[in-house]
């Protein structure tokens, strides 16, 4: 059986490099050549694959690696971002999407169970394919990506009421536990699962994560990741709750403790390895005989639900009072049938809730729609930026209302700041500590309400339309800095407001440098791209830990940014003047040193501690609560707790720090 399985994987992933391949060179998304590769290898297509159970249980694999990475790459602040998007939008998504297709489902003649168990099916969606393309787009910090996010999190955690209501929708089956004796087990197994979680969370986890990394043995920090996200996920399967949710959560738990990069390093080829393994099994599932034989109901099927669920998912994030473009992008992204809702749909067969054709109707609507989500997702971006309908139409009168109320539109000469996110707020920070007026413009709500409660010129709205900028001043406006995370929404935020004000000076920051072209193209005085940015931050100090002059320093900066970050793009030797910057650099140290309780040094003078004549050391600075003396003189005493500055070389460093501990 072992070499069945291996002989079966080996064509999978042979396959899949020839058909992925060529997805790739005709520009599409690489996750419906997996889907494709499932369809061709799968018992329904040319029948490569005979270990189908065992391919599917190795795929769930991927779905608990890519949701524990997305769990590592949050943090509690996001996640309490997400409250209402999650509770609110989840709630309205997953009711008004139950309530219409069992309406349409009555209205076909199905009985009250059935038609509210095709609801269940079709309120979910994907997961694996949404997460998995947000992550690719860098989108899930945009509005689009955590509304949707926040919306998969409700659907997952929706999963266990429905699995709750199932026996009570059909005729228990002999030998079956009876729905209230059912209910009240998985009850009770939820609230341990969570008990024990959050114990864990607070006082295991975190005792064996640091057990585990001060043994500096990476195979055993990796086997201390894979027992905490393999634990977690199986209490929440235990618990009746989705492999995704307890990944997930296992990936939130880590994602606080400073192990979780190291965490995310160690998972990241094997997560893309099994996701990839996923989606050929999704595409396994589906019948190509059905779909000859049903061509037009299956059409029919696809067509009604990607339509249906794209309203009500956008419809729901209308009603958290989002831009038109955003809720165009929700609904889109959330348009196809879920994972999950195979295991319901297998459950409702067993239960007596879904015939046999309406299952594989089931399956090959779901792959299909599965197969068009990037394509759609990518349509409804070509959309938001090209239609003019869908900036104008929404915040234009609270927008105005709001500046009005903050004396925006009697500013001058002031900066406008789009997005209130880390980004924004340190670019406030800074305005208001040197005097410069500033309004911040945000498309987040509960953000604008907070804010404005404490006094910040904030006004809501989308700053993609054009009547939001102007009622925040921009015709007036000095700067604009755009600060969001969206790049789709920076580069038309660019282009309308120097359409608008082409005197404007410009500053955009984007996480990526194939974004710069764009910005600078579309009006964009300067652009700051956060991957580099980082690098030039590090590169000034550590040139001022080599004692390079700060003019020296300033002017390398300037020429990094001056050429387009041309140096940390490859590997080409330094230029001259980079090399005669290494000549300059004299072979010592400055570093900062405590007075420890009981160390030598107590209660001495810096001459009795002959650091100049024992030690060749050279004080430069002692600290004494807020005050702080240069040059000290060698009568200086040293008192406990005092900071001490000085210049020495490497090899002297060791001795002098014996002083102070």
């Amino acid at each position: 059986m072992e070499g069945v399985l291996l002989k079966d994987i080996v064509i999978i992933y042979a396959l899949a490099a020839g058909v992925v391949y060529l997805f790739h060179r005709i520009k599409l998304p690489p996750v419906v050549g997996f889907l494709l590769t499932g369809v061709l290898a799968g018992p329904h297509g040319f029948g490569l694959i005979s270990s189908v159970h065992e391919v599917e249980t190795l795929a769930e694999i991927g779905i608990i690696l890519l949701l524990f990475t997305i769990g590592l790459e949050f943090s509690t602040t996001q996640l309490k971002q997400m409250r209402r998007p999650a509770l609110l939008g989840g709630a309205l998504q997953v009711g008004l999407t139950v309530a219409v297709s069992a309406g349409v489902a009555l209205a076909l003649g199905e009985r009250t169970g059935q038609a509210v168990f095709a609801g269940f099916i079709l309120a979910l969606s994907s997961t694996a394919i949404v997460l998995k393309l947000l992550q690719d787009k860098a989108a899930l910090d945009g509005p689009t990506g955590r509304t949707s996010l926040g919306i998969l999190l409700f659907q997952d955690v929706a999963v266990v009421a429905m699995l709750l209501a199932m026996p009570f929708l059909a005729a228990t089956p002999a030998g079956a536990k009876p729905p209230g004796e059912m209910g009240w087990e998985l009850l009770a197994k939820g609230l341990a699962a969570v008990a024990i979680i959050l114990v864990g969370a607070r006082w295991v986890f975190p005792h064996l994560m640091h057990r585990m990394a001060a043994t500096r043995n990476r195979e055993l920090f990796i086997i201390a990741v894979v027992v905490v996200l393999l634990g977690v996920t199986w209490l929440t399967s235990w618990a009746g709750l989705s492999l995704a949710l307890g990944a997930f959560l296992a990936g939130l738990i880590l994602a606080g403790s400073r192990y979780s990069h190291q965490a995310i390093g160690s998972v990241i080829p094997m997560r893309d390895l099994f996701t990839s393994l996923f989606f050929v099994s999704i595409g396994m599932l589906m019948d190509l005989s059905f779909l000859l034989a049903h061509p037009g109901w299956v059409a029919l099927g696809t067509g009604l639900v990607l339509l249906g669920k794209s309203l009500l998912a956008g419809g729901a994030a209308l009603a958290l009072r989002l831009p038109l473009r955003v809720a165009l992008g929700v609904g889109l992204t959330l348009s196809q049938v879920g994972e999950f809702s195979f295991v319901l749909a297998r459950g409702g067969i067993k239960l007596g809730l879904l015939s046999q054709n309406a299952y594989q109707l089931m399956l090959d609507v779901a792959v299909l729609t599965m197969a068009l989500t990037p394509a759609l997702v990518w349509a409804g971006q070509r959309l938001a930026r090209s239609s003019p309908l869908l900036t104008r139409l929404r915040h234009g009168g609270r927008a105005g209302d709001m500046a009005q109320e903050h004396g925006v539109q009697h500013m001058m000469g002031h900066v406008m700041v789009v997005g209130y996110g880390i980004n924004g707020q340190n670019v406030t920070r800074a305005a208001k500590s040197a005097g410069i007026p500033y309004v911040v413009v945000e498309m987040n709500s509960s953000t604008v309400n907070r804010e404005a409660a404490k006094g910040e010129p904030i006004i809501f709205g989308d700053a993609m339309n054009p009547a939001v900028l102007e009622h925040a001043g921009l015709s007036k406006a000095r700067v604009l800095v755009v600060a969001i995370a969206d790049p789709v929404a920076a580069r038309h935020i660019v282009a309308t407001a120097k359409d608008l004000n082409p005197a404007l000076y410009v500053i955009a920051r984007t996480r990526f440098l194939q974004e710069m072209p764009a910005l600078y193209d579309l009006g964009a005085d300067e652009v700051v791209p956060e991957e580099y940015e980082t690098a030039v931050e590090i590169f000034a100090r550590v040139l001022r830990r080599f004692l390079v002059p700060q003019g020296e320093i300033e002017r390398q900066v300037a020429a990094l940014r001056a050429e387009g970050y041309e140096m940390l793009r490859g590997l080409a030797a330094p230029s001259g003047g980079q090399q005669e910057i290494c000549r300059m650099i004299p072979d010592v140290n400055i570093a900062t040193l405590q007075v420890h309780p009981g160390a030598v040094s107590v209660g001495k003078t810096i001459a009795e501690l002959g650091l100049r004549k024992k030690h060749g050391v050279t004080a430069l600075a002692v600290s004494r609560g807020d005050k702080t003396t240069p040059n000290p003189g060698a009568d200086t005493i040293l008192n406990q707790g005092d900071y001490l500055v000085i210049l020495a070389e490497p090899e002297a460093m060791e001795g002098v720090r014996a002083l102070f501990r």
